[in-house]
C-alpha cells in the first residue's frame, strides 16, 4: 500500500475497481492518451490508452511507473515554510491559510509600493504540465489582472519556432502517422526512441516496408542505432549541412521547378547562396565525410524522381546553439525544394503546434492587464535576471519570483549564476511543487500542487494534433491543491473580484476550445481527432505575408537582418582554444524528463549516476579510464560526474546527459553549472548546447 495513502481516497470515489482516462502532461510531442486503473481510491496501474490511435497502448518507461511518483514518500503533503538559511531545505509545516495570507500580503506590500511595484513580481513556469488549465489559464489571469512582469518561454523550442514562423509562417507539418507512409526519413536532431516513442514506431512501420531511415545527430543515440546511417555532425553545423544537400540538389537539379516556381519566395537569392556551399566545405565544417553529405543529398533529391515521399523529422536538439534559427530555416527550405510537401507523407514535421489554431487568450486574459508598458523578462537568462538592481532600462529589480511547473535552478543555464540569484535574502520565492526540488530548497513557501492523476485539465499537443482531457483519477493526496485552485485562493487574498477568478477547473476544461471539440466526446472518449488536410502545404497556402514558403523573409530584412537562411559557427568554437577544447552537448538521460522523474528510485536506478560520454580517443590523450570520476570545466563552473568511454560520443565533443537534480550530484552540481545565457540568432532561445570545456580526471 503506498505510504502516502489517507482515508480519503476511499471515502470519496468508488471502492470498486474502475478506470479513468487522462492524458499524459509532460513535456513530449506524443502526449498520450492514459489509462489509469483505480481500486479502493487508489490508483495501481499507469497505462496508455489503447483505443486512442497515437498511443496505441503504448508507454514510455518513465509515465508507465507514474503511481511510483504520485504516491512517492518524499511527496510534499502540507504547505510548508522556511525555517533556516535559502538553500538549506529546512522549512515547517503551516496551514494554507497561514501561507495564503502572508503570501497575498507579501506581494501586495510589493505590488503597492511606488519604488517597486507590480513589475518587481515575476512567474517563472513552463512546460511540468502542458495542459491548458494546470499550466497558464488561472495563473495567467491572475499576473495579468496584477501587472507582474511577463516571462518570455524561450527554454524549450522558441528558436526552432521562429525559424518556422519565418519560412512556413505556421508551427505545423506533416502529419505524424503519415511517416508510416514515407520511402526515406531524415531523423534531424532528435532521439526519437527517448522523446518521441510513437513517432518511432511510425518510423519503423515505414522502415518495415522498404523505407531507408537516416539520423543526423551528433551523438550516436539509441535511434541513430538503428537507423541505416548515421550522420555524427559536429554540435551548431546543421545549417552547413543544410546548405550543402541544397547545392547538390541544384547541381544535379533534382528540384521541382513547378512547385519553386508556384510557391516560394526567394528561390534566385536562395540558389546563389546554396552554390557557395559545396560538399567539401560542409565536410570540413561538419566533420563528416563529404562523400555522406553527397550520398545523403543523392537519397534525398532522387526520392523526387523515382515518384517517392521524402520526409523530415526534426526536433529541437538542433536549435540549441547560437545558429539555431536559422539551421531550422535551412532545413525548412529542403522539402519546398524537391516538391515533397506535394505527398501526404512527403515534407517535414517540427511541431505541430500551430495546427490546430486554437485562441488561448479567453483563458489566459490579457484584457486584465493594466493599460501601459510591460517588461518581458527571457526565462533563459533567469541567473543574470535576478542579479540585476533597478535602473531606468531594466526597470525594478525581481523582489518576487512565483515558480511553478518548472525547476530553474536545476535547469536553467549558467545555473552558478540561477543559485545566486534565488540565494537573495531579500528575494520572495514561492514555489508550487510536487517534491523538494533544488528550487523548492530556496523557497519562502513551498505549496504543495497535485499531480496529474488528481486534477482536470485538457491538452493539445506539438507532436501529433489530438486535443485530450485529463480527468482525475484519485483525491489529491493530503492537502494538496491544483495549481488553478492555488491561483484562485491567491487573487481572492489579492481582492481580484472579477467573475473569471471564480471559475472551476473543470469549467475551465469545458470552455477551453471552440466547437470543433465536443467536450461530450472528450468526457466519452478522452481525446478529439480534428479533421485536417493531409498534405497540408501541396498546393501553397503557406501563412506567411507572401502566402508562399519564403527562403528570403522580407520581414526579416526589414529588421536589417539576413532574409536568406545561413550558418553562424557557435559562439565557444571560436573562443575555446587550448583552455577548453572539446564541445560539450546535454541531451535528456533516457529515464529522465528534463529534471521530472530524477527523484523516482527505479527510474534512477537505472541511469545509476550523474555521467559523461566521451570518445576514447579523447579519454586516451587525458588518461581517463572507464568509469572514473572526472571533473568537467569551464569559465563558468565545474561539474563531477563519472567518465564513460563510450561509442556515442564523436571525437572532440562529449555527452553530458541531464537533467540531474544539483543536489544529486557529487559536488552538488549538475551539467548546467557549465552552460552559457548567450541566445540564438532569432527567438531569443538558449544556447545549452553550445558549449566549450575541458575534462580530467579527478581525485576526491
Amino acid at each position: 500500500m503506498p505510504e502516502a495513502s489517507t482515508a480519503a481516497h476511499s471515502a470519496s470515489l468508488d471502492p470498486a475497481s474502475h478506470q479513468v482516462v487522462g492524458a499524459c502532461p509532460h513535456d513530449c510531442p506524443d502526449t498520450c492518451s492514459l489509462i489509469t486503473t483505480v481500486q479502493n481510491g487508489i490508483a495501481i496501474k499507469v497505462q496508455g490508452n489503447p483505443h486512442h490511435p497515437q498511443t496505441d497502448g503504448v508507454l514510455c518507461t518513465k509515465v508507465a511507473r507514474y503511481t511510483e511518483r504520485s504516491y512517492h514518500p518524499e511527496r510534499l503533503l502540507h504547505p510548508l515554510k522556511r525555517s533556516g538559511p535559502k538553500g538549506s531545505g529546512q522549512f515547517t509545516p503551516v496551514s494554507w491559510d497561514v501561507a495564503l495570507d502572508d503570501i497575498a500580503a507579501r506581494l501586495q506590500s510589493i505590488v503597492q509600493d511606488p519604488a517597486r511595484g507590480p513589475q518587481a513580481v515575476l512567474p517563472y513556469n513552463y512546460a511540468g504540465t502542458m495542459g491548458w488549465v494546470q499550466g497558464d489559464a488561472m495563473s495567467s489571469r491572475f499576473f495579468n489582472r496584477m501587472g507582474a512582469s511577463m516571462l518570455d518561454y524561450t527554454i524549450c523550442s522558441s528558436a526552432g519556432a521562429a525559424g518556422l514562423d519565418y519560412t512556413l509562417g505556421v508551427r505545423k507539418g506533416m502529419l505524424i502517422e503519415n511517416f508510416a507512409h514515407a520511402q526515406l526519413i531524415l531523423i534531424w536532431g532528435s532521439n526519437a526512441i527517448t522523446s518521441n516513442l510513437h513517432f518511432w514506431r511510425y518510423a519503423q512501420e515505414a522502415k518495415r516496408a522498404g523505407a531507408k531511415i537516416i539520423c543526423i545527430d551528433p551523438r550516436n543515440t539509441e535511434t541513430a542505432e538503428k537507423c541505416h546511417e548515421h550522420i555524427a555532425l559536429r554540435p551548431g553545423t546543421d545549417a552547413a549541412l543544410a546548405l550543402a544537400l541544397m547545392h547538390e540538389l541544384i547541381t544535379h537539379d533534382w528540384l521541382d521547378h513547378d512547385y519553386l516556381a508556384r510557391y516560394t519566395l526567394g528561390w534566385e537569392q536562395l540558389r546563389e547562396r546554396a552554390l557557395q556551399w559545396t560538399p567539401a566545405r560542409a565536410a570540413e565544417v561538419c566533420g563528416v565525410p563529404q562523400a555522406q553529405i553527397e550520398s545523403l543529398a543523392r537519397d534525398y533529391g532522387q526520392s523526387m524522381l523515382r515518384g517517392e515521399s521524402a520526409a523530415i523529422r526534426l526536433n529541437y536538439g538542433m536549435q540549441r546553439a547560437r545558429g539555431g534559427a536559422n539551421a531550422v530555416r535551412a532545413v525548412t527550405c529542403l522539402p519546398a525544394l524537391i516538391g515533397a510537401w506535394r505527398k501526404p507523407a512527403g515534407g517535414m514535421l517540427l511541431s505541430a503546434s500551430g495546427t490546430h489554431g486554437f485562441d488561448d487568450s479567453a483563458h489566459t486574459r490579457p484584457d486584465l492587464r493594466p493599460a501601459g508598458p510591460c517588461r518581458t523578462i527571457n526565462m533563459s537568462t533567469i541567473g543574470d535576471d535576478l542579479l540585476r538592481p533597478a535602473s531606468a532600462q531594466f526597470g525594478p529589480a525581481v523582489d518576487a519570483v512565483l515558480v511553478f511547473n518548472s525547476n530553474p535552478v536545476a535547469i536553467a543555464p549558467d545555473s552558478g549564476k540561477v543559485v545566486q540569484g534565488f540565494a537573495r535574502e531579500d528575494l520572495f520565492t514561492v514555489v508550487l511543487e510536487h517534491f523538494q526540488t533544488d528550487t523548492a530548497d530556496y523557497a519562502d513557501y513551498i505549496l504543495p500542487a497535485t499531480t496529474q492523476l488528481e486534477h482536470w485539465d485538457v491538452h493539445t499537443t506539438y507532436g501529433h494534433t489530438d486535443v485530450l482531457l485529463n480527468r482525475p483519477a484519485i483525491a489529491p493526496m493530503g492537502q494538496a491543491r491544483s495549481n488553478a485552485e492555488i491561483f484562485r485562493n491567491l487573487a481572492q487574498r489579492m481582492g481580484y473580484t472579477e467573475p473569471c477568478f471564480a471559475e472551476g477547473d473543470e469549467a475551465l476544461c469545458r470552455t477551453a476550445f471552440d466547437a470543433r471539440v465536443s467536450f461530450d466526446t472528450l468526457l466519452k472518449d478522452g481525446f478529439v481527432s480534428l479533421p485536417l488536410p493531409q498534405a497540408p502545404f501541396a498546393q501553397g497556402g503557406f501563412p506567411t505575408p507572401s502566402g508562399r514558403c519564403e527562403f528570403f523573409s522580407e520581414r526579416l530584412a526589414a529588421m536589417g537582418l539576413d532574409g536568406l537562411p545561413y550558418y553562424l559557427p557557435n559562439y565557444e568554437e571560436a573562443h575555446a582554444g587550448a583552455h577548453y577544447p572539446l564541445a560539450m552537448i546535454s541531451p535528456p538521460a533516457r529515464n529522465f524528463m528534463n529534471s521530472t522523474f530524477v527523484n523516482v528510485k527505479s527510474l534512477r536506478g537505472i541511469e545509476g549516476e550523474p555521467k559523461i560520454e566521451i570518445h576514447a580517443q579523447d579519454a586516451m590523450a587525458r588518461s581517463i579510464s572507464d568509469g572514473d570520476k572526472v571533473r568537467v570545466f569551464n569559465a563558468r563552473g565545474q561539474y563531477h560526474c563519472k567518465a564513460e568511454i563510450s561509442t556515442r560520443a564523436r571525437p572532440g565533443v562529449v555527452n553530458g546527459l541531464g537533467v540531474w537534480w544539483r543536489k544529486l550530484g557529487p559536488m552538488g552540481t549538475n551539467v548546467n553549472e557549465l552552460t552559457n545565457q548567450r541566445l540564438t540568432d532569432l527567438g531569443r532561445g538558449p544556447t545549452f548546447y553550445d558549449c566549450a570545456v575541458q575534462v580530467e580526471k579527478y581525485s576526491a
